[in-house]
């Protein structure tokens, strides 16, 4: 589950994490507002507009149709003002968020913490995410802060660096100095990082995250370390240890249709083809969409109903899919294991009488225990669907299907 950046600093200062403060609003009136108080509270000489997404590269992104950029500068209250009258209610086009873009419902009025001051002011990188191959947590951090670490790690990839840590045992603390004296800090600013890159840690283990990306992390010009900017995401298997981060879900930035199958305990990613699938078990799904390709079609959707097959999942999984303008067929590749396949395929012509009319072609390839039952039940249904036994079968009719 993703946050938006000023929900991931209120989760990071309960574990006494320094982070750039700031005030979320959804009006300009309320930009404006927040911009005195921080003023008031800091001393500010400027505030920055952060548009609230769930997606990175927003101070380079435009609002489409204007040269507003998502993340901007105002040194005054109508600056301010002016600045999230731009961005609220647009569609912020990134690199992340593809062409379609997305729309943004608030902004983070934030303060100056590029202030002068006796010390070199410095922006660094750090992330913390689980290493699969090995499976550790990894500290990934670089001195090149405030940029893509993507180019980085193409450019210079000499300048990214990587500290592993035990899952069950916490940051050691010459790992956490080693950090800091790699990304070349001395002195108040040394502990500092210590004490940042430490409780970021424990922040990391603490809520389940599955990932948190601090860029950039900042030396201010007094030595303070401080989070600008964060991306922090939680792991969906731990939230029931968290019902109280539940609520900080936002679903406006979720694709809808994934958001229904959700609600129906589906497995479900859109993906941008005309072929819907519905299979049970994560693997089978995979194999059925590369057998898609292959077959000359283009997988829409990844719909795993798990093992528990029914009449109101099948039901549920044809309404989602069906949503979808590019689908010319649905695929239903079930194997009985768990489940038996003529409860499958009473539970397919249940829900395609439910729905009434379908028009794209329909192909159910039922394997396992009473396959073959299942497949005269279909054929006698008097239905628009197409049974096959064997993977071959389903294919040849999914290419038929797509080029006809």
């Amino acid at each position: 589950m993703n946050l938006h950046e000023y929900q991931a600093k209120e989760l990071l200062k309960k574990y006494n994490v320094p982070v750039q403060e700031g005030i979320p609003v959804d009006t300009p009136e309320a930009a404006a507002e927040a911009y005195k108080q921080l003023k008031v509270q800091y001393g500010n000489n400027f505030a920055v507009v952060k548009a609230q997404i769930h997606a990175g590269g927003r101070g380079k992104g435009l609002i489409e149709g204007t040269k507003q950029h998502g993340v901007a500068v105002g040194k005054s209250s109508e600056d301010i003002k002016t600045i999230a009258g731009n961005i609220l209610g647009g569609t912020l086009v990134t690199v992340q968020t593809g062409p379609a873009g997305k729309v943004v419902n608030k902004v983070l009025v934030a303060q100056d913490v590029y202030y002068d001051g006796p010390a070199k002011r410095e922006e660094f990188y750090l992330s913390i995410l689980l290493d699969r191959a090995s499976g550790q947590n990894m500290i990934v951090y670089s001195t090149e802060g405030g940029m893509s670490i993507e180019d980085v790690a193409h450019d210079t990839p000499e300048k990214i660096y990587r500290e592993r840590v035990q899952p069950n045992m916490p940051l050691q603390g010459f790992q956490a100095r080693k950090i800091a004296f790699n990304l070349g800090v001395t002195g108040e600013a040394f502990k500092n990082m210590v004490k940042f890159v430490t409780n970021l840690y424990n922040a990391y283990v603490g809520l389940d995250a599955a990932m948190i990306e601090i860029n950039p992390l900042f030396k201010a010009a007094d030595d303070k370390v401080i989070a600008v900017d964060c991306k922090l995401s939680l792991d969906d298997n731990a939230l029931l240890r968290h019902p109280d981060l539940v609520a900080l879900r936002d679903v406006t930035e979720e694709d809808p249709t994934e958001v229904e199958a959700g609600k129906h305990n589906l497995n479900f990613v859109k993906l941008d083809g005309n072929v819907g699938c519905m299979v049970n078990g994560a693997g089978l799904a995979m194999a059925t969409m590369d057998m898609i390709k292959l077959s000359g079609g283009e997988p829409a959707n990844f719909l795993d109903v798990g093992g528990t097959a029914n009449a109101q999942t099948v039901e549920a999984g044809f309404r989602i899919i069906l949503k979808d303008p590019k689908v010319k067929a649905i695929l239903i590749n079930i194997f009985g294991g768990i489940v038996r396949c003529d409860r499958v395929a009473q539970g397919v012509i249940d829900a395609y009488k439910s729905i009434g009319t379908i028009t794209v072609p329909i192909i159910v390839r039922l394997q396992g225990t009473n396959a073959a039952e299942a497949k005269v039940l279909i054929e006698e249904s008097g239905l628009k669907v197409q049974s096959a036994i064997l993977l071959s079968e389903a294919a040849d009719l999914v290419n038929k299907a797509v080029n006809a």
